[in-house]
């Protein structure tokens, strides 16, 4: 079958067509609309688009610095933890060394120089059992010190007060951190 030579126009004027000149009245890519768009990129952020991003900013600002805070409480905890652990650990060196634990009196300040109330220790260590600054916790309070203690009748009691500093009685919701607290962690 051959197809009618007045229906089908030649590839030259189909290409022609579809390539003529465009005019800048009706073109949406003309002279006139590019400036257009040019100008209204100048004339900077709108108030909305300034405050959608400062809205942004804020919530990240502020979910970072949640964040932040929780994990500075955290290692805090874990300093209390870590102090009251190595002073029980001084506490058993300070024992062997001198048949017993210092008493109350004494306190853990016969960790750091030799205590001058009875019972005078035997063997005391010239450097001490630790330094000054292991004595007090996180958050600046004094760790307390008991022996005999009244949960480790057979040696003694170490706690931190915790971030609000006030001794608890042993209810649950309490923020201190014992050493008998600690043991078998």
């Amino acid at each position: 079958m051959q197809a009618d030579p007045h229906l089908v126009l030649p590839l030259a004027h189909r290409t022609a067509s579809c390539t003529a000149e465009r005019s800048p009245e009706t073109d949406l890519l003309g002279p006139a609309n590019v400036r257009a768009t040019r100008r209204e990129r100048e004339d900077g952020f709108t108030l909305l688009e300034i405050l959608i991003v400062v809205t942004i900013i804020g919530l990240l600002m502020g979910f970072l610095a949640n964040s932040f805070i929780g994990r500075a409480d955290e290692a805090k905890r874990t300093l209390a933890q870590a102090q009251v652990n190595k002073l029980s650990q001084a506490l058993e060196v300070y024992r062997l060394d001198n048949g017993r634990y210092p008493t109350t009196e004494q306190g853990l300040e016969a960790l750091v120089r030799e205590p001058t109330i009875e019972p005078a220790p035997r063997r005391y260590q010239p450097g001490g059992y630790t330094d000054k600054s292991q004595l007090a916790d996180p958050w600046g309070g004094k760790l307390t010190y008991e022996a005999p203690g009244r949960n480790n009748t057979s040696g003694f009691d170490i706690c931190s007060n915790g971030p609000d500093g006030v001794a608890a009685t042993g209810s649950p919701e309490s923020d201190d951190l014992c050493n008998y607290d600690l043991e078998g962690r």
